[in-house]
């Protein structure tokens, strides 16, 4: 059937909930094949030695009497791994049942690490033209039964039934090239420990790579820690940098946050402060600029750094560039794509008409062709697009980030898209606000905007108490 992956182990675990490291397993069912035929079958309720939420009970079947005098997962451990040895555990959702079982084995004091595949995957590769790939969508795709759907041992068998659809339907090359492209292989770097991977959680949070003395070579972030370090040491997908990093690393360090904002502002909070080797892009902060117009008092933007302004000034900015050069040729190609005059706005010296004038770029402000007032207000249509995202609130606000498996919550305080930092309760909200300086960042804010601005799924924006005034609230710097 598939001569490379002759012993596999169709499995399936039922628990208390979706949560790994806190939930239990209620019951495991292995379906053993050896070259595409079944050769064992085998089952067993497990004592959760926790009560099975009613939700639970209702979609499984499985009771809390029924687990009662069943084994722990500790008596039956053994069997497992004995069943599982030297064969490739198969799993619709790997992820979630290899989770479940890692953490009933670390609760053991013992490793849980084996070759895997995830038929959601395949079934993704193989059938990319579909939407849908959850189990019951396949068995009817397939025209597949299962006689105890929600149980493990029912869930294992169509397993093998979707393996042998695959095959029939797509041939044994295509369904092998699919499993090996899951099999990306892991060359750990030499001066580092196997068994470090068992270790980093597959959750959101920023990780980081040291060198020789402890110097920082690389920061980055992921919502799920463990498969993107595993990606920067796979042997199939190895990059120029991922090569270097392979060579250079000698130690590993992650932070676990509640989701994939807290992610991204301390992946740009650790590069900005540690100026990792190999994070060239986010390192340089210093020099942004962006252009500053207040229409009712100044007849023409001004190129200004961001470090100049006070926090409510960022409603009058348009733009944030990482220079001058890349602000003023911003400025420019604005100008060109909307007949601006560059003479006028500072971009070209000299006396009489611009040179854009004479290549019909121009409408003639520089000549007293068109009137002050009207190159203004097509300035300002021109620059519109670049405005700032305006503050949504009237002062700072607390933006409670949950993770999907809800184990954990952070509160991000955020005042004029300035990051003032992290809490985990919300009486220490108007506490940060009067002791944290604010910080205009252009890449914290490009982050913030897209989130808070788009209200992503998981977070809840909660107010704080008091909201500083215009005089206490501190100037901004980079």
């Amino acid at each position: 059937m598939l001569n490379r992956y002759r012993r596999l182990a169709c499995l399936d675990v039922e628990t208390t909930g979706a949560r790994p490291t806190h939930d239990r397993v209620t019951e495991i069912g292995i379906v053993l094949v050896d070259d595409g035929e079944i050769v064992e079958q085998w089952s067993t309720l497990v004592n959760p030695q926790a009560s099975i939420p009613e939700y639970i009970q209702v979609l499984t079947g499985i009771t809390n009497e029924m687990v009662a005098d069943a084994p722990a997962f500790e008596q039956v451990a053994p069997a497992i791994a004995a069943r599982l040895a030297g064969r490739v555990m198969v799993a619709h959702n790997a992820r979630f049942d290899h989770g479940f079982l890692r953490n009933e084995f670390r609760r053991l004091g013992q490793r849980f690490n084996p070759v895997s595949v995830c038929t959601v995957k395949l079934s993704r590769s193989l059938y990319a033209e579909h939407a849908r790939h959850n189990l019951d969508a396949l068995m009817q795709r397939h025209g597949l039964d299962c006689t105890a759907r929600h149980r493990a041992l029912g869930d294992a068998r169509v397993l093998h039934d979707l393996l042998r659809a695959f095959v029939a339907q797509k041939g044994a090359d295509a369904v092998q090239g699919a499993l090996d492209a899951q099999q990306q292989r892991v060359s750990m770097p030499p001066h580092l420990d196997a068994s470090l991977l068992d270790a980093i959680p597959d959750r959101p949070g920023v990780y980081l790579f040291y060198g020789d003395k402890d110097v920082p070579l690389y920061v980055g972030k992921s919502v799920g820690l463990r498969s993107r370090v595993m990606a920067h040491f796979s042997g199939d997908h190895q990059n120029n940098k991922d090569t270097q990093l392979s060579l250079q690393v000698r130690r590993i360090e992650w932070i676990e946050t509640a989701g994939e904002l807290g992610a991204l502002l301390k992946e740009v909070e650790l590069i900005k402060t540690m100026a990792p080797l190999c994070n060239r892009r986010l390192r340089q902060t210093r020099g942004a600029v962006g252009f500053y117009w207040d229409a009712a008092e100044e007849p023409l933007p001004r190129l200004v750094e961001i470090g100049q302004l006070e926090l409510a000034d960022t409603r009058h900015l348009y733009g944030l560039f990482r220079s001058v050069r890349q602000g003023q040729s911003a400025l420019r190609a604005l100008a060109q794509a909307h007949q601006v005059c560059l003479k006028v706005i500072g971009l070209e010296q000299g006396t009489g008409a611009c040179f854009g004038w004479q290549l019909k770029r121009c409408r003639g402000a520089c000549t007293g062709q068109e009137s002050a007032l009207q190159h203004r207000v097509r300035l300002r249509e021109a620059l519109e697009p670049l405005r700032l995202q305006t503050w949504p609130y009237d002062g700072p606000v607390g933006v409670r980030e949950t993770g999907a498996d809800s184990e954990r919550a952070d509160i991000h305080v955020v005042d004029q898209w300035c990051y003032l930092g992290v809490v985990n309760d919300a009486a220490e909200l108007e506490a940060i606000t009067r002791h944290a300086s604010a910080r205009f960042d252009m890449d914290t804010y490009r982050i913030l905007s897209k989130f808070i601005g788009g209200r992503r799924r998981g977070l809840d924006v909660i107010g704080v108490p008091r909201v500083p005034t215009r005089q206490e609230r501190p100037a901004i710097f980079l």
